[in-house]
């Protein structure tokens, strides 16, 4: 039996763009008239069911956290698991996941991110900047589409400025009772009228 030749491998680099091209062509098709574009629209539909089922029955059978997480490290493999909806990781720990690769990049240009939390179809990152350009337009839209291609499934993100910190309280007051103010001004005004109180005397 005859070997089959190797096919050539994609890096993600190579990926990338195929996948641009390819939305642009099924946006290209879903504005052509004519039975032609129908079936081809047809056609990518039912193979995109058929390899999302596959994909599916992949995940099943990757049941050890050592093959999943390999699974959804891989660039290609987590686009396609997360354009079938099948994606094994709740929606909380993407959008972690997204933020925490975003971070080394944002730092660089000044910004830090965090996750405040998932509520519903809506994720709020709160967006701190060290410099004049971290916390800007085009930083807060590249955390939301970061966050977004790791869970399409959300409708909103949030971005915010973090919550500023609680004022700090004088230690001089955490040691003093609450009616000492009170009591000590008592004290200094019986002080201040006692000679004038006892008409002098000794």
């Amino acid at each position: 039996m005859a070997e089959q030749p190797e096919l050539p491998r994609l890096d993600d680099a190579a990926v990338e763009p195929r996948l641009a091209r390819l939305d642009a062509v099924l946006g290209q098709l879903e504005q052509t008239p004519g039975r032609t574009a129908e079936l081809a629209l047809e056609a990518v539909e039912l193979l995109t069911e058929v390899y999302g089922e596959a994909l599916a029955r992949v995940t099943d059978l990757a049941d050890s956290p050592g093959a999943l997480d390999r699974l959804t490290g891989d660039e290609l493999l987590r686009h396609l698991l997360l354009l079938h909806r099948i994606h094994p990781d709740p929606v909380e720990r993407r959008v972690a996941r997204a933020i925490d690769d975003l971070r080394p990049q944002l730092r660089a240009q000044g910004a830090d991110v965090a996750l405040m939390g998932v509520r519903g179809e809506v994720a709020r990152i709160s967006l701190s900047a060290r410099s004049c350009g971290g916390g800007g337009a085009a930083v807060r839209e590249l955390v939301r589409e970061q966050v977004l291609t790791f869970a399409p499934e959300l409708s909103t993100v949030d971005v915010v400025a973090p919550e500023p910190a609680p004022a700090l309280i004088p230690i001089a007051t955490l040691w003093q009772r609450p009616d000492r103010t009170g009591a000590a001004a008592l004290t200094e005004a019986g002080r201040a009228a006692g000679p004038a109180a006892s008409g002098g005397r000794a």
